[in-house]
């Protein structure tokens, strides 16, 4: 490839994790750059927050009609404008680099807790202890990648509550990070499904990849029957939760446990109305910056 195109997409910050995944999604994506700062004697002296790079391979697509649609999307899922941010962009084309390259040397590894660490496929990394889970990821090749707040907050609720030998159902899982998460912490069985096709192919590869099995298929939570879990994680945008709510209930064993992430904390409310609708019982709020996420549980 002799050239490929810079995009340079103006955001929410507060949305930079979810833009980015569908900019994977959107485009022959070889990397997103989410802020870039520059420093001079130790104090910082400007910064691209606000801004994402993308890097595209490729002919050139239709730049305004994919944005614009993914944008409409939003909208129509209940996100404001002010919550998407402006979406301007403009798009450069450069002459080729080894940006694969330049692509790693963005990432590093990821410890999203004292026992729980997820490491670039290129980096040698010695666990700290015995008992610290490691979990391999391609960063470039999927969404869900470990560094995303939201998945960090699943990841976390899992630590403190997944119990050895619990099945585990992981509606929208992207990558597959949190079903390979919950088999190597020893459950008896993992689900996993999404309804984008182009991240199941990712998933099975992360999962083998990690030594890891788990079943991945194309679906939602409303087509799984006569299934039921321990643990369900459902990582998606807060009004999508609040309408398949009833779905999710529908897939928990009597007194499972459910994540619910994804959620900015100023949309919180719409998940609770949710929950109280189906008769969940919230166990924990978990927060981390913008992002809140809800540990429920089924009443017997």
């Amino acid at each position: 490839m002799d050239k490929y195109y810079e995009l340079i997409l103006s955001i929410n910050p507060n949305m930079s994790d979810i833009i980015t995944d569908v900019l994977f999604e959107s485009f022959d994506c070889e990397g997103v750059v989410e802020s870039e700062e520059s420093y001079k004697d130790l104090e910082m002296v400007s910064s691209t927050n606000g801004i994402l790079k993308a890097f595209i391979r490729g002919d050139k697509p239709d730049f305004f009609n994919i944005l614009s649609n993914q944008r409409k999307l939003f909208l129509d899922r209940g996100l404001t404008e002010e919550d998407l941010g402006t979406w301007e962009f403009t798009v450069t084309e450069k002459e080729n680099q080894d940006w694969s390259k330049k692509w790693k040397e963005k990432w590093n590894v990821t410890h999203v807790s004292e026992k729980i660490t997820v490491v670039p496929t290129w980096i040698d990394y010695t666990p700290q202890s015995e008992d610290e889970i490691i979990i391999k990821l391609d960063p470039g090749c999927a969404f869900g990648t470990g560094t995303h707040q939201t998945t960090q907050l699943c990841m976390k609720a899992l630590e403190k509550y997944f119990v050895k030998g619990q099945s585990m159902a992981d509606i929208g899982m992207g990558s597959g990070i949190l079903s390979i998460l919950a088999k190597k912490m020893g459950a008896s069985e993992v689900y996993g499904c999404d309804n984008d096709e182009t991240v199941i192919d990712v998933a099975k590869e992360n999962a083998k990849l990690n030594d890891v099995n788990c079943v991945f298929e194309l679906g939602s939570a409303d087509k799984i029957k006569n299934m039921k879990f321990d643990f369900v994680c459902a990582n998606i945008l807060h009004n999508v939760l609040f309408d398949i709510m009833g779905d999710l209930k529908s897939l928990m064993k009597d007194s499972a446990k459910m994540s619910l992430s994804g959620i900015l904390q100023e949309k919180s409310d719409i998940v609770l109305e949710a929950v109280k609708r189906e008769n969940l019982k919230v166990i924990e709020e978990i927060k981390q910056n913008q992002w809140t996420s809800f540990v429920v549980q089924k009443n017997i």
